[in-house]
């Protein structure tokens, strides 16, 4: 499942550039996502994805995706992204979300075959592989890009 959009909402009060900050909402809104067992996927670009254009104007985060496991797993590469916000087109930024991936139904599922530890230099190869840093931002981003290291 992913969840996109305008909720409305802040999630936390470093989602807003002012002091002007009511627990309640947020409370029920990570209770909720949180009941769904979902994430939110980390975004760049912009900090703030809404403005109220005053002269002394309100910045908060009012737009996010949301994903579960399942969909993670997936397109574990995917990214969202804030542009700029163009003010006389609309108050909120636009966002781009990115799975980051190609024909994923085509892919093998990696498979260990057990004749690969009698190859010479295999263990070696695998060590150095899960020795090095990994890309992405979660846990299955990096594993994900150590398996794709360990098939070429």
């Amino acid at each position: 499942m992913l969840i996109g959009g305008d909720f409305n909402i802040l999630r936390y009060q470093e989602e807003k550039n002012n002091d002007r900050f009511d627990t309640h909402w947020p409370f029920l809104f990570n209770a909720v996502i949180d009941s769904l067992d979902l994430r939110e996927v980390s975004m760049s670009g912009r900090q703030f994805t809404w403005a109220n254009n005053r002269s002394v104007p309100t910045y908060e985060k009012l737009d996010r995706v949301l994903m579960d496991t399942e969909w993670e797993l997936k397109f574990p590469l995917v990214t969202v992204r804030a542009l700029e916000r163009i003010e006389a087109l609309s108050d909120h930024a636009p966002i781009i979300l990115d799975s980051n991936s190609t024909n994923t139904s085509a892919r093998r599922p990696f498979k260990f075959e057990l004749g690969w530890l009698h190859r010479g230099g295999f263990v070696d190869m695998v060590k150095n592989i899960w020795e090095k840093p990994a890309v992405g931002h979660t846990l299955i981003q990096r594993w994900n890009f150590k398996i794709r290291a360990m098939r070429r």
